[in-house]
């Protein structure tokens, strides 16, 4: 990061107050998820026999949340052979027939959303705000696929080799049955959102969720039935990744993945070498940039929101921020002030303005990049401490200065509440610096010249990038389409692209009066001569 600096006193610790915890919630998680939920949504799984059970916990307590029934192996292969013989009849239904199941499971996903508000709560420990973001994802991608799949979908009539004599159609076919592979921090969105346009398109899903946010899926799959998706369509196995993942892509038509970049490598080969199309959103060091222009009290609540949404367990979070040197200091200190205020917990009800870490593992990798950032000279402004008090995996969200480009957070993916600050003094220097990482998912530019913000944009290396917002109107965008270029992964959802991936393109022509050969007692040289005339005229009337 050549010419950016990240200034303050190094290797010292902010003594700023604690951030407070949120009002105490009436509702919780045992109350909310009980051992009859857990059990008619566990019926969901593809399990046969007498199944392993599989037990997960609560992040906002530590206790135990559920015991669901592992899948193996053989099993991934029975969740094939039954969603290939129900994607038969679904893939032949007209498409307004199958569009019309997501705008059913769009008005059901609105009016029940407490249900599942509860559930990604209760499995991810995110503020119930957060949980939300996933209901609006799943709940737009419903209605934008329930009403464009038809468009999308639909024959296109294509030049013909020949003009008049050659008519050309490109059909859209299903892929047949689509493996999934989705991560644990977006439960909803990443599971029901991608599977969403697969279904319309005509396909039927093997999902493996993560286990850990398994009941989330399960409910949303349990919905999409009752909207009229068949059954043996959304089949659901659950299990260890390393174990149940790569029976999911030895079976797949293609291939949906999101998570680690080092795992989306793995799958990735695995479907190359059986030529199986993937696309895989992966990870990100997201970079927010703020000018000289910007209006300082506008950036730093985007910023909030873009550090610390789900508690920084978002592929599209903000974990570098550059500012201009002129609104540096205003802008550190309003976003510190800020950040400190932020109020910590974890009941099921709107009130929180963050949420606990998911895993122990999430904790630790939080911890450590603070703490090797403090011993090798940063400072920590705010937050920088982990919260027992509120529960086993609360941290504070943290911002970093002084960071350096040797420090393991200046690089890697914290996936957690931490974000670093660095200054520049012209705007090359930052793109420069935003730029340099093997990753491109996302960034954001803060700017009141909205031309000079989307100018600036066009030189991000990001698939997204937001102009005056943190990451959410580019995702929700979702006629756009949404994917990560570099080591952030292939393909995109969203838009036409988040649909057509699951479909196989069909060219069917049709060739009428004369064919493409030599006839009516043209020799070859006669017929070479008529052809070089005709391609020449077919020019210089702009066939195209």
């Amino acid at each position: 990061m050549t010419d950016i600096t990240a200034d303050g006193q190094t290797g010292s610790r902010a003594e700023a107050g604690r951030n407070p915890a949120a009002p105490g919630a009436a509702r919780t998680v045992a109350s909310a998820i009980t051992p009859a939920v857990v059990a008619r949504l566990a019926k969901g799984v593809t399990a046969t026999g007498e199944p392993e059970l599989v037990h997960t916990t609560a992040p906002l307590t530590g206790e135990r949340l559920a015991s669901l029934p592992q899948s193996t192996p053989a099993d991934v292969e029975v969740a094939y052979q039954l969603a290939r013989r129900a994607q038969q009849a679904w893939g032949a239904l007209p498409v307004r027939r199958r569009a019309a199941v997501l705008l059913r499971f769009h008005d059901l996903l609105l009016r029940r959303q407490d249900e599942v508000l509860d559930l990604i709560q209760a499995e991810t420990g995110k503020a119930r705000l957060h949980a939300f973001e996933e209901v609006m994802a799943a709940a737009m991608a419903a209605r934008h696929y329930g009403r464009k799949a038809p468009s999308y979908l639909r024959d296109r009539r294509r030049s013909g080799a020949i003009p008049v004599l050659t008519r050309a159609v490109e059909a859209r076919r299903a892929k047949g049955v689509v493996g999934q592979i989705s991560p644990w921090n977006y439960p909803l969105e990443l599971s029901v959102g991608d599977a969403l346009p697969a279904f319309v398109a005509g396909n039927a899903v093997v999902n493996k969720p993560d286990t850990q946010t398994a009941l989330t899926a399960l409910w949303a799959r349990e919905l999409l039935i009752e909207a009229g998706l068949p059954a043996d369509c959304w089949q659901i196995v659950i299990g260890d990744g390393p174990v149940i993942g790569p029976a999911v892509v030895e079976h797949a038509d293609y291939v949906s993945f999101t998570g680690s970049t080092r795992t989306g490598r793995q799958v990735a080969q695995q479907a190359a070498g059986r030529l199986v199309g993937a696309s895989l959103e992966l990870g990100g060091k997201n970079a927010m940039l703020v000018l000289a222009d910007a209006d300082v009290e506008k950036a730093v609540e985007g910023a909030v929101r873009a550090c610390f949404s789900s508690a920084g367990q978002l592929c599209i979070s903000i974990e570098r921020l550059f500012v201009h040197r002129s609104v540096a200091d205003r802008f550190l200190a309003r976003f510190a002030e800020r950040t400190c205020a932020l109020r910590l917990g974890g009941g099921l009800a709107y009130g929180s303005d963050m949420g606990s870490l998911v895993s122990e593992r999430q904790l630790e990798t939080v911890t450590r990049h603070i703490e090797e950032a403090v011993k090798a000279g940063a400072t920590v402004v705010a937050g920088g401490r982990a919260r027992p008090d509120l529960g086993p995996l609360f941290h504070e969200p943290t911002i970093l200065d002084g960071v350096t480009d040797a420090m393991a957070v200046c690089a890697e993916e914290t996936f957690g509440p931490v974000v670093s600050i660095y200054r520049f003094d012209t705007e090359d220097q930052a793109v420069a610096a935003a730029n340099a990482t093997p990753y491109g998912l996302n960034s954001s530019v803060w700017t009141k010249d909205l031309r000079r913000g989307r100018a600036l944009a066009a030189r991000l290396h990001t698939g997204t990038v937001n102009v005056n917002e943190a990451y959410a109107a580019a995702y929700g965008s979702v006629a756009s389409p949404m994917g990560g270029m570099g080591d952030s992964g292939l393909g995109r959802r969203h838009g036409a692209e988040g649909i057509l991936r699951y479909t196989e393109a069909q060219t069917i022509a049709t060739q009428t009066v004369l064919p493409l050969a030599p006839s009516m007692g043209l020799d070859d040289v006669r017929f070479a001569a008529l052809m070089t005339t005709g391609l020449k005229a077919m020019k210089a009337f702009r066939l195209k």
